[in-house]
């Protein structure tokens, strides 16, 4: 008999009364081998015929049953049918669904192509909408109070098998796939439960609700359930925390905030630390900061630090997401509660700065909103009572200490006010300008307002008016005798200031984004190519130390034969860019015995009379000159250095003279440091009661730097955290040697180390040594350091466990905040500033186009049979298609090549015949990068991976899990959720 279409081969079967194995026989005879059953709809017109009564048909739901049991129809098939079956008031059906649903919703799998694995996917999620409507159906029938008993237990069912689909962690995962890729579908099913919620209510059986609570809040929580991460409960120090403040703190009081409350959230989130104990070590290291600093300058910018800065980026800090019932001020308190308990951290400080630091802290943070009121008393009270035990200095040594912190907090409206003034016209009363600058001068004032100008990020600012003040001295037209002091005083303080900045905070503070095409100021451009700085050569012949030489003969004139430098129409400015010219024409007259050494003195005490700058610009030309002679030929030039630095004790001086020498004294002694060390000569530069230059000269003589780096490092190590003189010790060996030199010696140290618990504070401590320069530390270890590690069968062993899983976690961390920050454009200026000739080339290591095999791929395919393959030249793009190309991420950006190519080794590692301890290391790189990423995080280190390593992956046993598979694909792109849908369905 000819059968025309499966409804009539259905009936003919229950009209025959076949048992289920002769109708699948017949079936197949029926029907061509072309069609498969799923096209044709098998399972959705059995069930069809299978409910046409109240109670369904046994003889037909038995073919179904063989039909599920011999796959001739997908478990995808079977979910849509029976979610389109909506009657339920019929009990047996709904019943008979349900037993259908339990011979396989606890183990679904897929084995074919991505298309039905995303077809799986979309039927268990309107299975799911389907049971919940059913669950809603029947609570509403349970109000009824004949039909309760049998309501309930109809709905005791269907919550059954809604939990036993969702106890599955993977079916949950093909859902939240599901949701991603048909959003309508997910917001009928958010309908259904709010409908489910609404029933519940009414519900009195308190087992069966809470079993429906349960189902209801595994269903809310499929969106997230890959951001549940567990905090560290049982650590209390962070020395990363810690480091990166010490970090800031010492090197970069100027920096923006932002990027530290970024670079500072990452490592939270990293490390996963809880919230009161990351602002207890974010305190604490201000504390040992405080406690540590050289006295002087440095002193003055912790307390700044500290005082200032670190509340700000705290409110910053307030303003990400907490997490669920998590208040931030609440945070804060509790972070001061365990602070109090460190009572002899906190009386050492308050001994050092003499005041009681904790509560004008507190004060602080409840003027930014960190702390209510409440508890800021309650916190100031528990201090005080503790201080009456503290250890104190005599009040005599006491009286004449006048508390930094104080200072600090009295300086930070100061110097919004000395902006404001600065603001005026020059012109109109230059008298009056005069009188604050002076002012400014005396004392330490104006490190105290430097400093807190820095750590409120004025300092720019700052310089930029005095600048704009340098300037105006250009102006003398129609100038009498009366004016000209005034403006000689404003060139020389505002040009000393400008200095002093420049090297206590760094010559970039000073320099202006580039200015539309007027002229550059005459401060920046001395500044750039006349004055010496550390790492920085300058040559004596340099044609800008040659100006005009009628103005150059006019000033040696000038010098040698009045008896004082004349003030009126005199250009300021030009006289500092000849002097340097006119002190080589004076040293050739004095080696000549042209002059006398009387004439000289003359000469030099006119230089540095009335006004200082004329003598820094004397001695930053010869600092560069004295460079230069041998060492016979620089007696003459280091006694003229001698003389321009010592002070005149006349009465002629001008107004503010002491103090402007004070200041001199102090740049002269910077600028000539390095060359006084290499030519081993002593001046003596008046005491001025600044600090002597800090961490300055720190490497010891004689001994190897690499020795150095390891020592210092096993110290850091044994201590279990780094001090700011150890920062300053490694960043002068990371200039020495070089970026490459630095990051390998270091991780030949790591990976030296054998303890777990060792290996993991090394992790936690080179991070923070790496973030003296993240971007190019991070290229260095990720592009050169491990694939040579990878890649030679010779070094593997070094990878074993601990020391390879920590060094997977540092090269994790250190790829993770390079790419965020580095997203951001963010270098601080201090990174910029580094000297870049050791970077190597990226792009010729890894070429651009996929046709040339790159350094890397050769590297793979000379000990990998099969990795001949990646690197012959018509590869196809798919074994290396990442989601990064999809989202066409710039590949001519290192860092994203490095972690393209490094992803491809990876790849190429677990797909490859032969395993070891690299395999290994392989897998801790990925677990890692599952651990510290945030849910949703589309654009991150994993978008580099190609998707044909996620199957290789999911091989592995400790990764073949669904939520770990949810988290290295790509959600959001339509080919990531394929990718996605077939690993998870064919676990």
């Amino acid at each position: 008999m000819k059968v025309v279409n499966l409804k009539q081969a259905i009936l003919q079967a229950w009209k025959e009364r076949w048992s289920d194995y002769q109708w699948a026989i017949n079936m197949k005879r029926f029907f061509p081998r072309g069609a498969t059953w799923d096209i044709l709809n098998l399972a959705e017109a059995l069930l069809e015929q299978a409910m046409i009564g109240p109670s369904p048909n046994p003889l037909i739901l038995s073919y179904l049953k063989y039909a599920i049991s011999s796959q001739m129809v997908s478990y995808s098939t079977v979910l849509t049918a029976i979610s389109k079956f909506d009657d339920f008031s019929r009990d047996l059906c709904v019943q008979s669904l349900l037993e259908i649903m339990d011979m396989f919703c606890d183990r679904l799998s897929c084995h074919g192509k991505a298309e039905e694995c995303i077809g799986l996917c979309r039927a268990l999620m309107s299975a799911l909408n389907w049971l919940l409507r059913c669950a809603a159906f029947y609570t509403e029938k349970v109000k009824e109070t004949l039909e309760q008993a049998a309501a309930e237990s109809q709905l005791k069912m269907c919550l059954e098998r809604l939990e036993k689909m969702l106890g599955s962690t993977k079916n949950r995962a093909l859902i939240h796939i599901a949701k991603l890729e048909e959003t309508s579908s997910w917001s009928t099913v958010e309908q259904s439960l709010i409908k489910l919620g609404e029933n519940l209510n009414s519900l009195s059986n308190s087992p069966l609700r809470s079993q429906a609570d349960d189902c209801v809040s595994l269903i809310k929580s499929i969106p997230t359930m890959l951001s549940v991460h567990s905090e560290q409960l049982n650590k209390t120090g962070f020395p990363t925390v810690h480091a990166v403040v010490l970090l800031e703190g010492t090197m970069n009081l100027t920096g923006e905030t932002q990027p530290l409350v970024e670079q500072l959230m990452m490592v939270k989130r990293m490390q996963r630390i809880p919230s009161p104990l990351f602002v207890l070590e974010i305190w604490k290291a201000c504390f040992v900061g405080l406690i540590e600093s050289p006295e002087g300058t440095e002193e003055l910018k912790w307390t700044a630090f500290t005082f200032l800065k670190i509340p700000q980026v705290l409110v910053k800090l307030k303003k990400y997401p907490q997490g669920e019932k998590q208040d931030f001020t609440e945070d804060v308190n509790c972070a001061f509660e365990f602070l109090l308990k460190l009572t002899p951290l906190l009386d050492k400080a308050d001994q050092r700065c003499n005041c009681d630091c904790t509560s004008l802290l507190l004060q602080e943070c409840s003027k930014q909103g960190l702390l209510s009121e409440a508890n800021m008393t309650n916190l100031v009270a528990k201090r005080t009572a503790d201080r009456e035990h503290a250890p104190r200095l005599k009040s005599a040594e006491n009286a004449n200490i006048q508390p930094n912190p104080g200072l600090i907090l009295r300086a930070e409206p100061t110097v919004t006010n000395i902006l404001k003034t600065m603001d005026a016209d020059h012109s109109k009363s230059p008298e009056g300008l005069l009188g604050v600058l002076g002012h400014m001068l005396s004392g330490k004032s104006l490190d105290l307002l430097l400093a807190a100008a820095a750590a409120t990020g004025k300092l720019k600012s700052f310089a930029r008016k005095f600048i704009k003040l340098n300037e105006f001295t250009k102006h003398i037209t129609g100038e009498g005798s009366k004016s000209a002091p005034v403006r000689a005083l404003l060139f020389d303080i505002s040009f000393l200031m400008l200095c002093h900045v420049a090297q206590t905070y760094g010559s970039e503070v000073i320099l202006s984004e580039l200015s539309p095409a007027g002229e550059v100021p005459f401060f920046e451009t001395w500044m750039l190519t006349c004055m010496p700085e550390e790492g920085k050569i300058l040559n004596p012949d340099h044609p800008c130390f040659r100006p005009d030489s009628t103005k150059v003969e006019s000033l040696v004139a000038l010098l040698n034969n009045s008896s004082e430098m004349k003030l009126v129409q005199m250009k300021w400015h030009e006289a500092c860019l000849s002097i340097s010219a006119a002190i080589l024409e004076i040293l050739n007259a004095w080696e000549n015995s042209v002059l006398t050494f009387e004439s000289i003195q003359k000469i030099t005490d006119n230089i540095k009379g009335k006004v200082c700058s004329m003598a820094v610009c004397a001695v930053a030309w010869l600092v560069a000159h004295v460079r230069m002679l041998g060492l016979d030929e620089r007696e003459k030039s280091l006694q003229m250095i001698r003389q321009l630095a010592t002070p005149l004790h006349g009465e002629n001086t001008l107004q503010f003279y002491n103090e402007r020498v004070v200041i001199m004294s102090s740049i002269l002694e910077h600028m000539c440091a390095d060359v006084l060390q290499q030519t081993a000569t002593q001046i003596k530069f008046p005491s001025t009661g600044m600090d002597t230059i800090p961490y300055w000269n720190l490497l010891p003589p004689k001994k190897p730097i690499k020795e150095v780096l390891t020592s210092v490092f096993t110290k850091v190590l044994e201590k279990g955290w780094v001090d700011s003189r150890s920062i300053h010790i490694f960043d002068t060996l990371l200039h020495m040697g070089g970026v490459y030199w630095f990051c390998n010696n270091l991780v030949k140290e790591l990976l030296k180390e054998t303890r777990k618990e060792h290996t993991l504070r090394a992790v936690e401590l080179l991070y923070a040594i790496f973030c003296l320069d993240m971007q190019q530390l991070t290229l260095t270890l990720l592009g050169h350091i491990l694939p040579n590690l990878l890649t030679d069968s010779s070094k593997w062993h070094t990878l074993m466990d601990p020391p390879g899983k920590a060094l997977a976690k540092l090269s994790v961390w250190c790829a993770l905040s390079s790419y965020s920050s580095h997203n951001k454009g963010q270098a601080s200026a201090r990174q910029k500033k580094r000297h870049r000739e050791d970077i190597e080339d990226y792009t010729s290591l890894f070429p651009l186009d996929d046709t040339q095999p790159s350094k890397l791929m050769r590297l793979l395919s000379s000990n990998e049979e099969d990795a001949n393959i990646l690197s012959s030249p018509n590869r196809s793009m798919s074994s290396s298609l990442s989601a990064s190309q999809l989202h066409t991420v710039s590949m001519r950006d290192p860092l994203n090549r490095v972690l393209a190519n490094l992803f491809l080794l990876i790849s190429s590692i677990l797909g490859a015949k032969t395993a070891g301890t690299h395999t290994q290391f392989v897998q801790w790189f990925m677990e890692e990068c599952v651990d510290c990423l945030e849910q949703g995080s589309r654009g991150s280190i994993l978008q580099f991976m190609p998707f044909t390593m996620v199957s290789e992956l999911v091989k592995v046993s400790t990764m073949s899990s669904p939520k770990i598979v949810l988290a290295i694909t790509d959600l959001s792109l339509p080919l990531g959720r394929r990718v996605a849908a077939k690993a998870i369905a064919a676990l």
